[in-house]
């Protein structure tokens, strides 16, 4: 076994046992991997590593963590690692470990491997591999919600913003579109230019991405990239914020105005109890809301005391309701155009293959609302369309 992975674990589980009363090592219920592509330096790697060790503690689980694990053969090694190592769970949290995580699974069939962001797992037909997302387009779409509150406060300013994004991946562009019509059901003339980075944590380049926004006119920034090069540059500027995956209030106080994330935590949870009460994972996990804003898959920081325009929590309470119960759909076609058009019809590419064919109607009518099904015919998101009134810079990536 490789020597960081054997520091980790005596770390983590001296860690773990505090939290977990003193419990001895030979009493944990079993031992589960954690495979992270960077470390808690990273926002997005931070939130996974957060959720899994509050799981591990509550369901009295072994923790072993593996960070800086690249998205190449080593994310197999890593996986067969803590497999043969006695895992009876193991999980990666960046899109490039899938394909190698899918490979240890074939080996390890009397161990659960799970991944996020993943779209294969559904169509692998391998009992032990499993995909795990949640509705976050809901999430961003209320953390949109909050911007357009604090756009429409600041009184007589443009209603140009901007938006740092890692890839041109579905996943990044479902975020930024549901975040933008979030913005847009407040600030109806709103327009979003993007600006991507090509990596999923770049300090500098997130930074240097939100000095070109600011100096371009964008009034409030948001981001799906995973340092805190963004927030800082806001808080420098003075130009409100809305981060992912965590709350940077106490680093960016004055421009701080909201955070959404997935909370891990409930899927760990489930996870565990399967693997307790010998019932098999699903293949393809994805929830949304819990009956508050902080207590389901999907999850929202609290606003910021400085940062956020008045009155946020109660409207995003009022909005939350209305996607629980169905009434309001992220992805509303009568909300958005593509080239003028409102879409009627469109095939994504859902059961993922090397050619990336469209292979699934996507376009659904519910009542008297036609809306793009995101994240109902697959965890992962798959909605890649640029929308009119959202602008790429660039998109080499």
């Amino acid at each position: 076994m490789k020597n960081n992975l054997k520091v980790a674990t005596l770390i983590l589980a001296a860690v773990t046992l505090a939290a977990c009363g003193q419990n001895k090592k030979e009493n944990y219920k079993f031992k589960a991997g954690l495979i992270t592509l960077h470390d808690d330096k990273s926002t997005y790697d931070a939130n996974f590593i957060n959720g899994f060790k509050a799981a591990c503690a509550k369901m009295n689980v072994e923790p072993v963590i593996s960070t800086g694990i690249p998205e190449g053969t080593e994310a197999k090694d890593e996986a067969i690692d803590l497999a043969e190592n006695g895992c009876k769970f193991v999980f990666a949290d960046s899109f490039g470990h899938e394909e190698h995580i899918k490979n240890a699974a074939i080996n390890y069939p009397d161990v659960e491997f799970a991944h996020a962001t993943g779209t294969r797992a559904h169509t692998a037909k391998l009992a032990n591999f499993h995909n795990a997302f949640a509705s976050i387009y809901e999430g961003r779409y209320l953390a949109g919600v909050a911007a357009g509150l604090k756009l429409q406060a600041m009184g007589n300013v443009s209603h140009k913003i901007g938006y740092i994004g890692a890839y041109t991946y579905a996943e990044v562009i479902s975020g930024l579109t549901s975040y933008y019509l979030g913005v847009k059901s407040i600030v109806s003339d709103v327009t979003m230019d993007v600006q991507f980075t090509g990596q999923w944590y770049d300090e500098t380049g997130e930074k240097t991405a939100a000095e070109l926004l600011i100096g371009e006119g964008c009034t409030i920034i948001s981001q799906h990239a995973d340092s805190m090069g963004a927030p800082k540059a806001c808080e420098s500027a003075k130009v409100p914020n809305i981060t992912y995956n965590g709350s940077t209030e106490k680093e960016c106080p004055n421009t701080y105005v909201i955070s959404s994330k997935i909370d891990w935590e409930p899927y760990f949870e489930y996870a565990f109890q399967q693997i307790i009460d010998k019932k098999a994972i699903d293949n393809d996990y994805c929830k949304g809301l819990g009956t508050a804003l902080d207590n389901g898959s999907v999850a929202l920081g609290e606003p910021g005391k400085l940062g956020a325009a008045e009155g946020t929590k109660a409207k995003l309470e009022e909005v939350a309701k209305k996607l629980r119960d169905g009434s309001l759909k992220v992805f509303d076609c009568s909300k958005f155009t593509v080239n003028g058009e409102h879409l009627t019809s469109y095939m994504a590419d859902v059961d993922q293959d090397e050619a990336f064919t469209k292979d699934t109607e996507v376009i659904k009518t519910a009542g008297d609302v036609t809306y793009f099904a995101e994240s109902e015919f697959r965890s992962a998101p798959y909605f890649d369309i640029q929308i009119d009134g959202i602008n790429f810079l660039n998109t080499a990536f």
